[in-house]
């Protein structure tokens, strides 16, 4: 177009721009010429305007853009920044895409330009419901009546999902954004923290703020906020105390100014439950940061968030002891007293939530095993507290030596992060009141300092020994004579240095020759050690060897299957699992000598144990003889019959629980074998149907209902030739549950079952017709 065509549009766009409505007139009339006819943005046209991106961001750049014709760069902001906030409530939901991607791009654009009125006319109105009622904001609350509606739900709703629009989508992550966003995260949070407990459409997007800003600050940014949001600091100002938030009637959430209580007691409860859920929705955030290291930078930092206010408290004076002290002096003490009780709350649900892969690298093991090592220089075990502070000191150094041990493949940039413990492990040699772990700190600092190179036995012997013995008793030495486990006292001479010489210097890989009799007899001992980490260390470690066909132990099988299933019967979840484990590996090696044996045990429990006991126990091998299942794949055919019948003989106990467990067993069997079932189908069949109608449990009928839907699927296209003599049966008993059952889940399981039911019959009916090509060579 000519010059003067030019001039004389842009100059008729801005004057339209410049009115009431002007902004979205001037963004339909461009975008309009996308397909030639705008037709109310509907048709072809519309859906390839919605994917013209480039367009609608150039549609924003002009819309960032001052035009000429206005007086100042204020008034122009004034009255533009408002319609383009209007811009993300579109309803027309072919137009919205077009007009959220100007507006996000008008608004990324106004900040980058021009970030101090960006802020005043876009980001502070656009988040204005929520800092309205952030701790920041000066309200005269006082001056409102209890239930007042502060936010209402349709407000809130829109100002969140516009954040989502403008941050998260937009995902431009400048320091004016994210600044503007860390004010009201805290809100945000309790908004999260709120939406996880009910039913709201809220939690998504919340949580996808969040997790967006955590991942796109920086880290110690990321970590000042999260220490905000778990009430640690004040760098996040969280939601007012006197406001509430209430369920809306849309699925929401509405900020109300909440009721003050007189009773002490109820306010107490409130704000202990109030701090439960936030540190247990704090977790589960940081269960999706686990990847980017972000959980186990905080991690790290609440450990040692930990020992600074434990020697806060060991150096302040406790007034409420002491006299003469002053009000403000035992309010300081409450405050540290409760910011210590917050910290280990949260390493504790830290522990229990995202522990299993917190670490993501070797710098961050070094970080955690300094502030272990940091706090035990600090303060020795000593105390009511000494037998958890050696065992954390105790399995911290036993990751040191499984890390130097082959547990992790090392390079030697990993040993420049490991020499940082260096200082740390010298000064536990020198000055820790163990001399045991004064020799195994010494050990280690010897073995990062050579790279491996020189790595003495207790390095693996004594921290496997050090993890199972109990404050203030010595440990087990690896020497010895062979076959035999010292005595205690020959062990306690032996680590005071009078008795024989300490045991000669391993070779730099120790795991990969076989343990010698001796050092297999150490961890028979340890299995049977009163404290469970010990003892499930040792398990473990047993474990391992039948792993790595270790002669000595394969020779050993059945006195490790006898320690496998005397620890089966601990009472402590790390500790039987550790012995399951071990039975599988020695089953799946030996399934013809072990199998009975398990198959014995399942069926007749040992004498002299409660019935409750028993259950449990038969409960765990059931658990057993299923990971043997797995393990075996095909070869469990030959074993079909005697874990059938043991499970059948399991669903007619007296123990409901157990009745539930074998049924369940017996389904994944039935799954597992599929058309190796032969004529036992019709027992199945049999004990499922009688216990699906006459059971008084509800979750043994469940399991019953479920093991016919683990059949069928397990059968998949076979099921009509295998079941053929009991598909009838099977199809009524599943009609009758359907009719006449009264729990829900088990209905649940038989309609899942009669879809499955469904499908085979069709696709045996009605195959799938396929064509083909043939070629006939005629004579």
């Amino acid at each position: 177009a000519p010059a003067w065509l030019r001039r004389l549009c842009g100059h008729l766009l801005s004057e339209r721009l410049l009115r009431p409505g002007g902004v979205q007139a001037v963004v339909r009339g461009v975008l309009e010429g996308t397909d030639g006819e705008w037709g109310a943005l509907g048709g072809a046209g519309a859906e390839a305007a919605a994917l013209d991106w480039k367009k609608c961001d150039a549609v924003g750049k002009i819309l960032a853009a001052c035009p000429q014709q206005c007086l100042s760069l204020e008034d122009y902001y004034r009255q533009v920044c408002p319609q383009i906030l209007d811009l993300l409530h579109t309803q027309d939901k072919v137009a919205a895409r077009q007009f959220q991607r100007v507006a996000t791009t008008t608004l990324l654009t106004m900040a980058r330009e021009q970030p101090q009125l960006a802020e005043k006319h876009l980001l502070q109105p656009l988040l204005a419901p929520l800092r309205r009622c952030s701790e920041a904001a000066e309200l005269a609350l006082e001056d409102l009546t209890a239930g007042a509606v502060l936010v209402p739900e349709a407000e809130l709703g829109s100002c969140v999902e516009d954040v989502l629009k403008v941050y998260v989508v937009g995902n431009d992550s400048s320091s004016l954004l994210l600044g503007s966003l860390q004010s009201v995260l805290g809100v945000v949070f309790s908004l999260y923290s709120f939406a996880k407990q009910n039913v709201s459409y809220l939690r998504s997007p919340c949580q996808d703020i969040l997790l967006w800003f955590l991942e796109k600050a920086e880290r110690e940014q990321s970590l000042a906020v999260l220490e905000g949001l778990a009430r640690l600091s004040s760098h996040v100002p969280t939601l007012h105390p006197q406001c509430q938030l209430h369920v809306g009637s849309e699925g929401g959430a509405a900020i109300v100014v909440g009721e003050t209580t007189s009773d002490e007691d109820e306010a107490l409860y409130q704000k202990i439950s109030l701090e439960q859920c936030q540190v247990e929705s704090l977790v589960e955030l940081l269960s999706h940061c686990q990847k980017s290291g972000l959980a186990g930078d905080f991690f790290i930092h609440c450990l040692k968030e930990l020992t600074q206010v434990a020697a806060e408290d060991e150096a302040a004076p406790n007034p409420a002891v002491e006299p003469g002290g002053s009000l403000l002096e035992l309010e300081q003490s409450q405050a540290r007293q409760g910011r210590k009780l917050l910290v280990l709350q949260l390493v504790a649900a830290l522990c229990e939530g995202v522990s299993d892969t917190v670490f993501t690298d070797i710098v961050q093991v070094q970080e955690f095993l300094a502030a272990v090592l940091h706090r035990a220089c600090a303060h020795p075990a000593q105390g009511p507290g000494a037998a958890a502070e050696a065992q954390t000191l105790a399995m911290a150094m036993g990751l040191v030596a499984a890390v130097l041990g082959g547990a992790v493949q090392l390079k030697s940039s990993d040993f420049v992060v490991l020499k940082r413990l260096e200082p740390l492990l010298e000064e536990l040699s020198r000055t820790y009141p163990d001399p045991l772990t004064q020799e195994l700190a010494s050990d280690l600092r010897i073995a990062i300092c050579t790279h491996g190179a020189c790595s003495p036995g207790t390095v693996g012997a004594a921290a496997g020994s050090l993890l199972g013995r109990r404050p203030g008793m010595a440990a087990q030495s690896p020497a010895g004579p062979p076959g035999t486990a010292p005595s205690p006292s020959a062990r306690r001479e032996r680590s005071k240095g009078q008795s024989e010489p300490s045991a000669p210097a391993a070779s730099p890989a120790p795991c990969a020759r076989s343990l010698a009799p001796a050092g297999l007899q150490e961890l028979l001992l340890s299995a049977y050690d009163p404290q469970p980490p010990g003892r499930a260390a040792a398990l473990r470690q047993l474990a391992s060897l039948v792993t790595q066909r270790d002669p000595e132990a394969l020779r050993l099988q059945e006195k490790l299957l006898q320690v496998f299933l005397e620890n089966v019967q601990h009472e402590d979840a790390f500790v039987y699992l550790s012995a399951i484990q071990g039975i599988t590996l020695l089953s799946s090696e030996y399934p013809e000598r072990i199998l009975p044996v398990l198959l014995a045990q399942y069926e007749c429990p040992a004498q002299g144990t409660g019935d409750a006991t028993a259950a449990v126990t038969r409960m765990k091998l059931g658990e057993v003889l299923m990971r043997v299942t797995r393990a075996l794949g095909d070869m469990v055919f030959q074993h079909r019959e005697p874990l059938v019948r043991a499970f059948l003989r399991g669903a007619r106990d007296p123990d409901s629980a157990l009745r539930a467990s074998s049924l369940s067993n017996l389904g994944e069997l039935c799954q597992h074998l599929g058309f190796q079932l032969g004529s036992i189908i019709q027992e199945v069949t049999c004990c499922v149907t009688a216990i699906a109608r006459t059971d008084p449990e509800a979750e043994v009928r469940r399991a019953a209902v479920h093991v016919v839907v683990l059949l069928l699927r397990g059968l998949s296209e076979k099921v009509t030739e295998v079941l053929r003599d009991v598909l009838r049966d099977l199809y009524r008993l599943l009609k009758r549950v359907v009719a006449a059952e009264r729990d829900p889940a088990t209905v649940l399981h038989a309609q899942l079952a009669l879809e499955e039911l469904d499908t085979a019959v069709r696709r045996a009916l009605f195959p799938p017709q396929t064509l083909q090509k043939k070629i006939v060579v005629l004579p």
